[in-house]
């Protein structure tokens, strides 16, 4: 996995070098997401007209392993390029490592992320969405690697109780009493 971040990172910077721009670039990372459920990749049931074109412009990816079934796992992997056992945020019978609220783990900010590679390139980086690694502080986006975030810093599905679910900017919450009942009737 490193070395696949490795080439994709190398790639990016000979295509920069000889373009003498860097390419923006836009990751979707969606969990629970087939292979053929939106347009580009050839799903006849949804429209996504919008990522149609982002694929017919840009680069689609088509050759790639998600290392774990679960959202921590793999989101750490798209991260630091690594197996989640390797950054401890693995699945096992004692632990199942999808991260609730206040949980004490996250991802160690000592790992390197893909963020804080793209930095030393002189992008400016910003994560949006679901995070997922950690709600501490020391585990939030913005302190690996990325300029700013949007977003929720976990999920509330992964459990039959309403859980506050915090929108948060940076490190600001901005609001904190969404919750959802996620209890199936």
């Amino acid at each position: 996995m490193r070395h696949a971040l490795a080439l994709v990172f190398t790639l990016l910077t000979v295509h920069s070098a000889l373009a003498d721009t860097k390419p923006n670039f836009i990751v979707v990372f969606c969990d629970d997401l087939g292979y053929a459920d939106i347009g580009p990749f050839g799903s006849k049931t949804h429209d996504t007209p919008v990522l149609d074109r982002m694929a017919r412009e840009g680069m689609r990816l088509t050759d790639f392993y998600s290392t774990c079934s679960v959202c921590t796992p793999s989101r750490s992997s798209l991260m630091t390029g690594c197996y989640p056992r390797r950054v401890n945020m693995h699945v096992d019978e004692k632990n199942l490592c999808v991260l609730f609220p206040a949980a004490r783990k996250g991802l160690n900010p000592s790992e390197v992320t893909v963020a804080e590679v793209l930095k030393t390139r002189g992008y400016a980086t910003m994560a949006i969405g679901k995070w997922h690694l950690g709600d501490h502080p020391d585990f939030m986006p913005t302190n690996q690697g990325f300029d700013h975030y949007f977003g929720i810093p976990y999920s509330n599905d992964m459990n039959r109780k309403n859980v506050p679910l915090p929108l948060v900017r940076d490190l600001k919450v901005l609001a904190s009493g969404i919750q959802k009942d996620t209890t199936i009737t």
